[in-house]
């Protein structure tokens, strides 16, 4: 009889080791580390998160594992949840396209949070990322990306909980049996749907948050002889990929273990909103440039119209949030706004999405003039492909005409080294003012930690 899938991943988990790796993926994971790690640094000032944290501080008490970027401590659980919340706060962790996955913000705040409590060592932590990574893409893929949005499922949140289970599983060593039932457990608990757009509630960065924690739970509770159901993905009553989608094709979730490394296929984000939107502010940023030329501002703009794919279309360019944003979270889902800030300030970074900026009154003018629409070649063309096509349209009658097929940072048109280097640094900045260099430095050589060092203080790197 043929191996389930997950059955499959289970028993790949199991025996993968640092050493099975190919140095490009042991290269690959210490930097995706880096710029999850920044990404979530960034963010440690935002009121959001310090309440956050005020909530789960009056209700548990202290713990092994630390809160990314203060002193705080708690039970490994809840240390990954809140740095997961962390991570996922500034919209600017990586993506993997093909499934829609933004896996790392709630795959490597739950290994370091495991491995911390464990003492584990670098090498170790890393061999569990990068499990959680092949893991949380495949069942990703699987499900069928535009399908499973098509439902109002969030990948992120439905796909990541099983990356987490899968990093935990491996920090604890569990044998493929155990492992098997800590996906099934997983699946089990897997949910996250994208109603927050529908009124720009906060509550987006919960569902890597809730991966992370629930991922660790089900390892544990693997580890203490609870079972998982191996059929959680193909169950005829109950199976997660018939339940979440109308188009899915099970055997993506088992294929091309230890051949094909799906950590390798990661877009890295370099502005701070929706993945969808970043083809757009790149045609805009070509589209400024040609304006700048020909001594064009914006007030010359008649109209301008975007064309792209389904999805898209569905996320950012539907709802009344999108099309009228009234907050930061409602602006980082807006591809209207995204395209006008582009055109307009010439840039794209958090200060884009102040609330001072997304009541801009020049910007807000210049989104009446925008409009976006499905296509029907884009959509065919996704998720290969996140890419649109912009015409501009000036009052004296001249046009001008862009096609992004892949926005700046996917693998297929990645950021420079300095690039990645500058948004690290500039976002470590945010916890160690001054030692942005030397963190960024000391996360890179991960690999070489004997055991894994709280990122809470800046003594740690000492």
């Amino acid at each position: 009889m043929e191996k389930s899938e997950i059955r499959k991943l289970g028993e790949w988990i199991s025996q993968m080791s640092w050493e099975c790796m190919p140095s490009q993926v042991q290269e690959a994971v210490q930097l995706r580390v880096l710029d999850l790690v920044s990404a979530a640094l960034g963010a440690v000032k935002d009121p959001l998160l310090e309440q956050v944290i005020s909530s789960y501080r009056s209700r548990y008490g202290e713990g092994p594992a630390c809160v990314w970027g203060s002193q705080e401590r708690f039970p490994a659980e809840v240390a990954a949840k809140i740095n997961a919340m962390l991570a996922h706060t500034l919209e600017l962790d990586d993506v993997h396209p093909a499934s829609k996955t933004h896996g790392s913000a709630s795959i490597i705040p739950a290994a370091w949070a495991m491995a911390e409590t464990l003492e584990s060592s670098g090498q170790e932590f890393l061999t569990a990322v990068v499990c959680g990574y092949e893991v949380t893409a495949r069942i990703g893929m699987a499900l069928g990306v535009a399908a499973h949005r098509k439902k109002g499922w969030h990948a992120t949140a439905t796909c990541g909980i099983f990356g987490c289970a899968a990093a935990a599983a491996k920090l604890l060593k569990l044998d493929a049996e155990q492992t098997i039932s800590a996906l099934g457990m997983a699946g089990t608990q897997s949910s996250g749907l994208w109603a927050f757009l529908g009124d720009g509630a906060s509550c987006k960065v919960l569902h890597p948050g809730h991966c992370a924690a629930c991922g660790l739970d089900a390892a544990f509770l693997a580890a203490a002889g609870m079972t998982g159901p191996e059929h959680i993905l193909d169950a005829e009553d109950g199976g997660l990929l018939k339940a979440m989608s109308d188009s899915y094709d099970c055997s993506k979730a088992g294929a091309g273990l230890g051949e094909v490394w799906e950590i390798l296929n990661m877009d890295v984000k370099p502005y701070p909103c929706c993945r969808s939107v970043h083809c757009m502010i790149d045609a805009m940023f070509q589209i400024r440039e040609e304006m700048e030329k020909e001594g064009r501002s914006a007030a010359d703009i008649k109209q301008v119209e975007i064309a792209t794919y389904q999805v898209g279309y569905q996320q950012c360019a539907v709802s009344k949030g999108c099309l009228e944003p009234q907050s930061p979270m409602d602006a980082k889902f807006s591809a209207p706004y995204g395209a006008a800030a582009a055109l307009l300030f010439g840039k794209v970074t958090r200060e884009e999405f102040e609330p001072e900026a997304v009541s801009n009154p020049q910007l807000r003018a210049l989104m009446k003039k925008i409009s976006v629409e499905p296509d029907e070649e884009l959509t065919k063309e996704y998720p290969a492909h996140w890419g649109c096509r912009v015409r501009a349209e000036f009052f004296d009658g001249k046009k001008m005409e862009v096609r992004v097929q892949d926005p700046s940072g996917s693998s297929k048109n990645p950021l420079s080294q300095k690039q990645l280097e500058d948004k690290a640094k500039s976002l470590i900045g945010a916890a160690f003012p001054g030692r942005e260099g030397e963190i960024a430095g000391e996360i890179t050589k991960i690999g070489q930690w004997e055991r894994m060092k709280p990122l809470g203080s800046m003594e740690s790197f000492q």
